[in-house]
């Protein structure tokens, strides 16, 4: 007969309100885990969005003015307040945004007729062509005071530089002018396919302060007609477009005009071209109405060839104006029924819509980059630019980019520059693969040491031996890694420096010394092993452990000699091209395992030692020995628990950031040498973030990045948590 269970004691008031209230904390403080995670999360993908974003451009203000003469030319201020327009009847007029009547309306050359003008990029002014030949570069200043905290935009207009051309304006085909603080240079072509250079310097006594002009005068013949001429900054290289679609390139040296060489955009007639920021690239916009980009690319002879990189969607007429932004890489292409916002380096097309103004005959991107300026048919007007992050793509990102000054595309993160002409780039690829490098070298090393550790002090350490190993590992993982990071960065690089030969050695010493120690101890009579402590077999490793060092030490130098010829760092350099960096993935790797192992190390070891006692009592009843019972029984039902502490070791290796950042040269190169160093996405935030300007391309890049770790870690996680659960559910029947 069954007989009934007897009732426990009861529960006191005072114990039942106590768990009603702990089990309320725990749910809140779960509730506030997961909901401290979604916040992060949000706060991420919030700060993220804005990449997604779409450019867009939006008339402003626009309106008519008293002028019927066309404009030729226009600009504005940084500040979008005033407009400055160049009219064909040789008046240069500054407007008051919206104003009908000009603030300012003064005659170029006594007011003679202009045939062409134009902006260029970089240069506050308009480039020239009057009636009768000449050609002349008017500078133009918007200067910029406060009167009571109110800004006052004042335009100044100096007085121009004249060149003379000896050549009525009916011949010149196009023209080119270049201005800086000490010289003005002009180029132009003919009709007879003659190409004229003229430029005058000014040289300033620095003890008298005497000004002395001099002049350059040199032409060349060109084989084709020209139809748009362009000057770098440098006043050292030409570039033109021809009717026939040839391009052009003459480099200006020793007094002439060298030729370097001719290339084929197309069949069609180039009609216009412009320089991007830098002057490195090419805009070419033809008569078909392609659109494509050019830059220098450096050739494996080394010599330098222009190459065409980059296409855009074609229009579906001739390509009449093109204007650079002077702040990025972007610009604007008008035809008589499309235009078009676009940015080179990540090939996006950002905006296409209808011209601003039917019959533009100028167009300007505002100095900002924030607007554009544009005038035609007796009318002018502005328009707001939205292009927050036009450098952002899928492709840029994690793709290879052909950047200028490069000889193919390339993966690379290089963010800032020394000037502003600097072209960013924000490929994320070497920092993921830097991520990956750092990781696995630190779990080449922590995890064998980290399990095989956990499974020694576990199942065949003596108890007491046990209480003090566990809590001396697990001390390891209080060790800031600031601490770890700067101990490797400054003592442990500059040690395997020099004793690099020495760490090979210890590879190629220990393990057949720690096998033999083991067979000693083996060998040793069971009398006497029996009477020792369990345990005091570390003794003997530790004596054949110091053993090693002592060989490894005494042998380094000879084995440096015989293998590597007296030097490693050179013998790497003349076998493989690689060169040892002091701060190098192996330094990492041996500091990022010495943070890594004592988390492996203990969940590892509370895995091996929450197997059942009784399952390896029966192992050891059945007649298996010690190591058998560990390798088939409690390796298995730990399996679990191992492969936790694997995976929480692997999320801690890629999240580690202090000891990247100090211990390795913070090189963005994708190279799996282990003597090179690199840079992970943890490192690089840390890195780049306090010179990021706020909501900025590079900002966004950088949260990115974050969320690429966030992600990255729960997958890993995610991944942990189901392999444990199966590894569990498949050895719970033991």
């Amino acid at each position: 007969m069954r007989t009934a269970a007897r009732p426990g004691p009861p529960i006191s008031g005072r114990r039942r309100w106590a768990e009603r209230v702990a089990s309320l904390c725990v749910r809140v403080g779960g509730f506030a885990v997961v909901t401290g995670i979604l916040g992060i999360l949000a706060f991420l993908i919030a700060e993220v969005f804005p990449v997604l974003l779409a450019s867009h451009v939006e008339t402003e203000k626009q309106w008519s003015t008293t002028v019927t003469a066309p404009v030729l030319a226009v600009l504005t201020d940084e500040h979008r307040t005033h407009t400055a327009t160049l009219a064909a009847d040789g008046y240069l007029r500054i407007y008051r945004k919206g104003a009908e009547a000009p603030v300012m309306e003064e005659p170029i050359g006594d007011g003679r007729r202009i045939v062409s003008a134009k902006s260029v990029l970089g240069d506050t002014g308009f480039a020239v062509l009057a009636a009768d030949g000449r050609i002349a570069w008017i500078p133009l200043e918007f200067s910029i005071s406060f009167v009571e905290q109110t800004r006052v935009v004042q335009p100044e207009v100096s007085a121009p530089v004249w060149i003379a051309t000896d050549q009525p304006a009916e011949d010149i085909e196009a023209f080119s002018v270049r201005h800086d603080a000490t010289s003005t240079a002009a180029i132009f072509s003919t009709k007879d396919h003659h190409l004229a250079w003229i430029r005058i310097s000014v040289e300033e006594n620095m003890f008298t302060g005497e000004q002395a002009e001099s002049v350059d005068r040199f032409d060349t013949q060109v084989s084709a007609a020209i139809t748009e001429i362009l000057i770098d900054r440098e006043q050292r290289n030409v570039f033109a477009g021809a009717t026939n679609g040839e391009l052009f390139w003459w480099e200006v040296e020793g007094g002439a005009l060298d030729q370097h060489a001719t290339y084929r955009a197309s069949e069609h007639a180039v009609t216009a071209m412009s320089m991007l920021i830098g002057d490195r690239s090419i805009v070419i916009g033809q008569a078909d109405g392609s659109i494509s980009v050019w830059f220098r690319v450096p050739q494996a002879d080394g010599q330098i060839e222009l190459q065409r990189i980059r296409d855009f969607p074609a229009h579906g007429s001739a390509i009449g104006l093109i204007t650079p932004s002077e702040r990025d890489r972007s610009f604007f292409a008008l035809s008589n029924e499309t235009m078009g916002l676009y940015y080179s380096t990540s090939s996006r097309t950002l905006w296409t819509g209808s011209p601003l103004l039917k019959g533009t005959t100028a167009l300007s991107y505002a100095p900002k980059g924030d607007g554009v300026v544009f005038a035609g048919g007796g009318a002018v007007g502005l328009a707001h630019v939205e292009n927050p992050h036009p450098e952002i793509t899928l492709a840029s990102l994690f793709g290879r980019v052909w950047y200028e000054d490069h000889a193919e595309p390339m993966w690379v993160w290089q963010s800032t520059g020394g000037t502003d002409e600097f072209e960013p780039k924000l490929g994320l690829t070497p920092l993921m693969l830097g991520t990956l490098k750092g990781t696995i070298y630190s779990l080449i090393i922590a995890i064998p040491l980290g399990i095989l550790g956990a499974l020694y002090t576990s199942q065949f350490v003596h108890p007491r031996m046990q209480s003090v190993i566990k809590p001396a590992v697990e001390i390891m993982a209080s060790l800031p890694s600031v601490v770890l990071g700067f101990l490797a960065g400054l003592w442990l690089a500059p040690l395997l420096e020099k004793n690099f030969p020495m760490l090979v050695l210890m590879f190629l010493i220990h393990p057949p010394l720690i096998l033999m120690s083991g067979w000693l101890w083996h060998a040793l009579p069971k009398r006497f092993t029996a009477r020792m402590v369990p345990g005091t077999e570390l003794l003997l490793y530790g004596m054949i452990m110091a053993v090693g060092f002592a060989l490894a030490f005494a042998l380094a130098e000879p084995f440096e000699a015989q293998m590597f010829a007296g030097d490693f760092s050179r013998w790497l350099y003349e076998s493989s091209g690689l060169r040892y960096d002091q701060r190098n993935a192996v330094v990492v790797g041996i500091a990022m395992g010495f943070a890594v192992i004592p988390i492996i190390f203990s969940i590892a070891e509370d895995a091996f030692s929450n197997v059942p006692k009784n399952l390896a009592a029966a192992s050891l009843a059945l007649g298996a020995s010690r190591w058998e019972t560990v390798v088939r029984v409690v390796l298995p039902t730990a399996s679990a628990g191992i492969f936790s502490a694997i995976m929480i070791g692997l999320g801690r290796a890629v999240g580690e950031t202090m000891i990247v950042l100090m211990a390795t040269g913070n090189t963005p190169i994708l190279d799996w040498s282990a003597f090179n160093g690199f840079r992970t996405l943890s490192a690089n935030i840390a890195v780049e973030i306090p010179e990021a300007p706020h909501a900025g391309t590079l900002y966004r890049v950088l949260f990115i990045s974050a969320l690429l770790l966030f992600l990255l870690t729960f997958l890993i996680n995610t991944v942990a948590e189901i392999v444990r659960q199966r590894l569990r559910q498949r050895f719970a029947r033991l």
